[in-house]
């Protein structure tokens, strides 16, 4: 995480640096054990395919995750996030990658600033989001 962003350093349509992550089995059980989330659906196979899924799929957690970090990559220590929303569109299944990306939608002063941020999968946004940050003014 980056120390020192400001809110007059940001422009409406800077890019963030984002990430990609393949969906491992390492990954996908990882992601289970550090969220508490032990629904089958999100680690065992033969369950998710009963349920009518081809594979094991990210949970909420996880994806909520990937969008706190590019934020706070992003912003560094000085930052606030003060809201995040998003919408999951599809699962981003086992063996997949997915990539977090973001950019400034507009600054409002004397300290907020809005972001578009999405995850995408194949080229197709699976998750639409918008956060609201606070900076230092300077």
């Amino acid at each position: 995480m980056t120390a020192g962003l400001c809110w007059s350093q940001v422009r409406a349509g800077e890019e963030l640096k984002g990430f990609s992550l393949e969906l491992t089995m390492t990954r996908m059980v990882a992601q289970v054990s550090g969220t508490q989330d032990f629904y089958p659906v999100h680690h065992d196979p033969e369950f998710a395919r009963q349920g009518g899924h081809r594979d094991i799929f990210a949970n909420t957690a996880f994806l909520r995750g990937c969008l706190c970090r590019i934020v706070t990559d992003w912003m560094g220590a000085d930052g606030f996030l003060r809201a995040l929303s998003f919408q999951m569109r599809r699962p981003n299944f086992l063996g997949e990658t997915i990539a977090v990306r973001g950019r400034v939608r507009k600054t409002i002063a004397p300290d907020r600033v809005d972001l578009e941020l999405w995850i995408e999968n194949g080229g197709e946004v699976t998750v639409p989001a918008t956060a609201t940050v606070i900076l230092p003014a300077s």
